[in-house]
């Protein structure tokens, strides 16, 4: 069958109207599919806010736990002096006052310039919100009679001061005869503390 160029012009505006439908409906389409993905995305994006206002939701109890856990240990601190900047002279005077009341030996001590307290000792490093933890490395040498003078003393020491005493290490050696003057020192200890406090951080 042959189309001449009468036919042709005659179907022309069907062939038109054709390919106009063909663009529309592709359009419409690729439209169509776009929105579908678009709600797909929110409705995933609703889906993870859900599950995570659930997941904050079943945490508040232990959060307010933990809240109120931190609040009574930071009255606590503070009840005991050990937030604020450290008395120093307050530690030397306790630290004779103690050593005369027991009738120790002379004391032998330094202590180190304040730092933040290391990671070492407190994971997670000295900052605590507002506040951080500092510390002051004592070194102490205690000529003893027995080890109750030690313990007693540092008792004693922990009761009195405002800080928190971290007894880092210690270590307990016999003395020779005559190593010591005085009658009766048989021991020494020579022991690594911290005298711990918690300040506002600096501007």
């Amino acid at each position: 069958m042959n189309i001449s160029t009468n036919d042709f012009v005659r179907i022309r505006w069907g062939l038109a109207f054709l390919l106009l439908s063909l663009v529309l409906a592709f359009a419409m389409t690729t439209t169509a599919r776009k929105l579908v993905e678009k709600a797909q995305m929110e409705q995933r994006q609703l889906e993870i806010q859900q599950r995570e206002i659930r997941t904050r939701l079943s945490r508040a109890p232990e959060e307010e736990r933990e809240l109120r856990n931190k609040i009574a240990l930071f009255l606590q601190l503070q009840e005991r002096g050990v937030i604020g900047q450290e008395e120093r002279l307050n530690w030397v005077e306790q630290i004779s006052r103690i050593t005369a009341a027991r009738r120790l030996f002379d004391i032998q001590y330094e202590i180190a310039p304040q730092k933040p307290l290391s990671e070492s000792l407190l994971p997670g490093g000295a900052a605590a919100g507002d506040y951080e933890f500092m510390s002051s490395t004592m070194s102490l040498q205690m000529p003893l009679l027995h080890e109750d003078d030690l313990l007693g003393f540092l008792a004693d020491l922990q009761r009195n001061v405002h800080a928190h005493l971290l007894v880092r290490d210690c270590a307990i050696e016999r003395l020779a005869q005559g190593q010591e003057r005085g009658v009766a020192a048989q021991l020494r200890a020579v022991c690594t503390i911290d005298w711990i406090t918690l300040r506002e951080k600096r501007q």
